[in-house]
């Protein structure tokens, strides 16, 4: 059930145009009456809402994001129901996202990538701290705006970190295999860890251009992130720093014990990296350095 443009939303929110749409919602731009801000409403698609699982998760994301308040998450004001189907009110963000910049770029250099993975962490150690893991880092779900700030949006499927659970394994396996922590394809509980290792499976697809393992089959994907490791972004990227490849290495690791044990240490060692301009700098091959190859 689309809105009319021009309806009042909850007595407060005026709808000024149709923005698009996902999978799960329509979106439309609005104004709030209270604020005057401009607004981004996302009302879920009622054949989507049909599927109790769906309805549990677009809710999920209202009451989980509205939570969080840090300048690299897309904000949620509010929720509530319009004609008996939910919405969500949350902050306009005018911007692409990451994936769209991929798709129109191919790839990112690597100041820029290593900008918008410290603006990642960040968001992840603070959404950690509040006890939320996300659960779906990925390009598609991270808003690019023109200054170079980032949103981490869609927390559809976050949850409440659970200390309690352990190593107790889980029947629902949710996420993008190609972006999943091998632990959570072999049925365990998410943990920050988790969201570090989909982090720098994310750091990788950005300067190289491509996701690590890339099969059309998922369940090969997801066998390989349990079995092999990640390969070095050198493979493809061979002008790579070997710093930044050792950050990804860290970061992808399938050990706990060897991955960064949280998302301010990854964080930290990002912004190490911007602090000694050699550290980024690409890494010709003694050919190039003779003769000026490429």
């Amino acid at each position: 059930m689309p809105i009319k443009i021009g309806s009042i939303v909850d007595e407060r929110y005026r709808v000024t145009a149709r923005i698009g749409h996902g999978g799960m919602a329509e979106v439309y731009e609005a104004t709030d009456f209270i604020t005057k801000k401009r607004i981004a409403i996302k009302l879920i698609r009622e054949d989507v809402m049909a599927n109790p699982i769906n309805l549990r998760r677009f809710q999920n994301e209202a009451t989980i994001a509205a939570s969080l308040n840090h300048p690299n998450i897309v904000k949620v004001y509010n929720h509530g129901t319009y004609e008996g189907v939910p919405y969500i009110a949350n902050e306009y963000v005018a911007g692409q996202t990451l994936k769209d910049a991929l798709d129109f770029r191919s790839a990112l250099p690597l100041q820029e990538a290593i900008s918008i993975m410290i603006q990642l962490t960040s968001a992840l150690q603070y959404a950690h701290e509040h006890n939320i893991v996300h659960r779906d880092v990925k390009p598609h779900n991270i808003f690019y705006l023109p200054d170079g700030t980032i949103k981490l949006g869609d927390f559809g499927i976050a949850e409440p970190i659970n200390i309690s659970s352990g190593q107790e394994k889980s029947k629902d396996i949710i996420g993008s295999v190609h972006y999943m922590a091998p632990e959570i394809s072999r049925g365990y509980p998410a943990t920050p860890q988790s969201d570090v290792y989909s982090a720098g499976i994310t750091l990788f697809e950005l300067i190289t251009g491509r996701v690590p393992f890339n099969d059309v089959d998922p369940v090969k994907v997801v066998v390989a992130h349990i079995r092999d490791k990640v390969p070095s972004p050198r493979k493809y990227l061979p002008h790579c720093s070997k710093e930044v490849e050792r950050v990804i290495v860290k970061a992808t690791a399938r050990s706990f014990k060897e991955r960064y044990h949280s998302a301010q240490e990854f964080h930290d060692d990002l912004v190490i990296l911007t602090q000694n301009a050699d550290l980024l700098k690409e890494k010709k091959s003694f050919f190039a350095r003779i003769f000026g190859f490429k």
